[in-house]
């Protein structure tokens, strides 16, 4: 394995789940293996500025790119960063922290594909895209439970913050080499049962992704209708898409983990639901540990993808 530092991007509007997804791949790296940056820490403006100038924490004239673009680089180069903190709590900064880059660094938030010197920075980047509405249902969710905002004001935000979401979020799903939507098999049901949500992964072939066609293919796929591979078209470019239903068994996900994890050694050392508690895990309404095979699947494959740019 070189020495090089591994940039993984995760990228996606405010509550996609790019936090849930950070920790499960985190917990496959190995904790100690990790640094995680959140891009939203470069505010130019604390949360009292940003009302009294009218603008939202989407756009790119309130957060400091150039400083994003100067650290990336710095990590890829493995030396060590002063990042601001930005406190969603109070909405204003804290002291900054001293940061020294792991062997791999994983970079989530919303403006991290905005421009070519930040794109160029990553091994791998991926975007999250859940219907609006579920991330709707999620950001209200998280909002009021850990922030403190009353559900109306959460609302309001999300109505006052779509044209920027629509200008300047969801454009970066271009640039991405995995595309991810978790989404309930029923559009009406965007309850807190997170383990029927199945997963969509668009896999562009801007990076080489594992050969599924071995087991998932028209003439004989023997892991069932619940987890499939097929190929598409998104923006106008072919595709494949791994879509994994929510209802997928143990001996499925299993038999998928196998393909990844004979492909990279370093990978089969840590490859497994069984070896990993932590993959997958969701918090139910009642504080319950839930697990989402899905999700697990989907931590597994970003992972391999940084297990393969470190060979």
């Amino acid at each position: 394995m070189n020495e090089k530092t591994i940039i993984l991007g995760i990228v996606g509007d405010s509550a996609a789940g790019k936090t849930t997804l950070t920790k499960g791949i985190a917990q496959v790296l190995g904790i100690d293996n990790v640094t995680i940056i959140c891009t939203d820490d470069y505010h130019r403006y604390d949360r009292a500025q940003r009302a009294k100038l009218g603008i939202s924490a989407l756009h790119p004239d309130c957060n400091y790119l150039d400083i994003i673009e100067q650290h990336l680089a710095l990590l890829r180069a493995g030396q060590a960063i002063l990042k601001p903190i930005y406190n969603h709590s109070t909405g204003a900064f804290d002291p900054p922290e001293y940061i020294e880059p792991r062997k791999y660094v994983i970079v989530e938030g919303l403006l991290g594909y905005s421009t070519r010197k930040m794109r160029d920075s990553y091994d791998v980047k991926t975007y999250l895209a859940p219907p609006e509405s579920l991330r709707a249902a999620w950001k209200v969710k998280r909002d009021t439970r850990k922030r403190g905002y009353a559900e109306s004001q959460v609302l309001e935000q999300l109505r006052q913050r779509e044209p920027d979401s629509e200008a300047f979020i969801r454009p970066q799903r271009k640039w991405a080499d995995m595309i991810v939507s978790f989404y309930p098999p029923n559009e009406t049901e965007l309850g807190d049962d997170n383990l029927l949500l199945n997963a969509n992964l668009i896999l562009r072939p801007t990076i080489p992704h594992p050969e599924l066609n071995t087991i998932l293919n028209a003439e004989g796929n023997h892991l069932g209708a619940a987890i499939r591979l097929g190929l598409s078209r998104d923006m106008g470019k072919p595709v494949d898409i791994l879509e994994i239903d929510g209802h997928a068994n143990l001996e499925q996900v299993r038999e998928l983990e196998k393909i990844m994890c004979n492909e990279v050694p370093y990978l089969g050392q840590f490859c497994s639901l069984e070896g990993n508690q932590e993959l997958g895990k969701i918090t139910g309404t009642t504080g319950e540990t839930l697990q989402s095979y899905p999700l697990a699947l989907t931590q597994l494959l970003i992972t391999y993808h940084m297990l393969k740019a470190a060979y």
